[in-house]
C-alpha cells in the first residue's frame, strides 16, 4: 500500500525534474547568441571562438580523464573525433559566430531551432531514405519563418542578406556533424572524451584562420569578454550540451521538443539584454518555425512507431 503511493510520487517528481531540465536546457541553448553579441563588442569572431573552445574542451578532458579516469580515444578514433570536430566546431561554431556579426542575436536562435528540420532531409540524401512531403513543408515552413522575422531586421540593420547566408550554412555544417556523429562507432568512449577532443580539436582547425584575420587593435579582453566567454564555454558548451544529452538518453523524440522554447527564450532574451526589437514579425516568423517544427518531429514519431 506504501510502495503504490510512494511509486506516483516518484513518477511525478521524475516528470517534474525532466520539465526544469528542459527549461534550463531551452535556456541555456537559446542564449549563445546573445551572449555571442555581447563578445563581439570586444573581440573578434575567432578570438572568442578560440578561448571558447579550449576552455570549454580543457575542463571536459580533465572530469573525463583526470577524475573519471576515462580512456585515451584509439587509433580510428582520433580520426572520427576530428571529422566531427571540423563539422561540429569549426564549421559550424566557426562561420555561427561569424555570422552573429551581421544577424541579430534572436533570429540567431531561431535559425538553431530549424536544425533538426535540416537534419532529417540532409539525412534522407545522404543515405538515400526518401524525402517525407511533411519534411518538405517543414523546411519551407522554417524558411519562411526565418524570412518573416529578418524581414524587420534586415530593414533596420540589425542583419544582412550575407549574414543569413552565412548562418545558413552553418546549420547545414551542424546537421552534417550530427549525422555524421550517429552513423559512427564510437564503442565504450565516453562521452565527455569526445565532446573534449573533438572541441579542442575544432579550435586547433581554427587557430590558422585566427591567425590570419587578427589584428591587435579590435581585441580588448575585458570583463564583457571574459563573461561572454565563460558562459559560452561553460553554461552552453559544457551545462546545455550535457542537459540536452541527459535528455535524449530517456526520450529522443521528447527532447526534441523542447527545440520549441530556444526562439522563444532567444528573441525575450535578445530584448532584455541587447535591446533587439520585438515586432509583429518576430511573432508571425517564431510561429512559422515552430509549426514546422511540430511537422517534423511528428512526422519522425510516426515513422519509429
Amino acid at each position: 500500500m506504501i510502495k503504490e503511493k510512494v511509486s506516483p510520487i516518484l513518477g511525478k517528481f521524475k516528470e517534474l525534474k525532466i520539465i526544469f531540465i528542459g527549461i534550463i536546457f531551452s535556456f541555456l541553448w537559446a542564449s549563445a547568441s546573445t551572449a555571442t553579441k555581447i563578445g563581439l563588442h570586444s573581440a573578434q569572431p575567432f578570438v572568442i571562438s578560440i578561448f571558447r573552445f579550449l576552455i570549454a574542451g580543457c575542463i571536459m578532458l580533465l572530469i573525463s580523464h583526470l577524475i573519471m579516469a576515462k580512456r585515451l580515444p584509439q587509433r580510428k578514433e582520433w580520426i572520427q573525433i576530428s571529422i566531427y570536430g571540423l563539422l561540429n566546431i569549426t564549421f559550424y561554431l566557426g562561420l555561427y559566430v561569424l555570422a552573429m556579426q551581421k544577424v541579430s542575436a534572436g533570429l540567431g536562435s531561431l535559425a538553431v531551432a530549424t536544425n533538426p528540420v535540416f537534419i532529417v532531409l540532409i539525412s534522407a540524401v545522404w543515405l538515400s531514405h526518401k524525402i517525407d512531403f511533411k519534411n518538405i513543408i517543414s523546411l519551407l515552413l522554417c524558411l519562411t519563418g526565418v524570412f518573416f522575422a529578418a524581414y524587420p531586421l534586415l530593414q533596420s540593420g540589425f542583419a544582412t542578406p550575407s549574414g543569413i547566408l552565412i548562418l545558413l550554412v552553418s546549420m547545414i555544417a551542424y546537421s552534417l556533424g550530427t549525422i555524421y556523429y550517429s552513423r559512427q562507432e564510437w564503442n565504450d568512449l565516453h562521452i565527455l572524451t569526445i565532446n573534449g577532443w573533438q572541441t579542442i580539436i575544432g579550435a586547433v582547425f581554427l587557430f590558422p584562420v585566427l591567425v590570419l584575420t587578427y589584428k591587435s587593435d579590435q581585441n580588448n579582453l575585458d570583463l564583457n569578454f571574459w563573461l561572454s566567454t565563460f558562459w559560452l564555454a561553460i553554461a552552453v558548451s559544457i551545462g546545455a550540451i550535457q542537459l540536452w544529452l541527459y535528455l535524449l538518453k530517456i526520450n529522443p523524440i521528447k527532447a526534441s521538443y523542447w527545440l520549441f522554447l530556444c526562439p522563444i527564450f532567444g528573441f525575450l532574451i535578445a530584448y532584455l539584454v541587447v535591446e533587439e526589437p520585438l515586432t509583429f514579425y518576430t511573432f508571425l516568423g517564431v510561429v512559422f518555425v515552430i509549426l514546422g517544427l511540430y511537422i517534423s518531429l511528428s512526422s519522425k514519431k510516426i515513422k519509429e512507431k
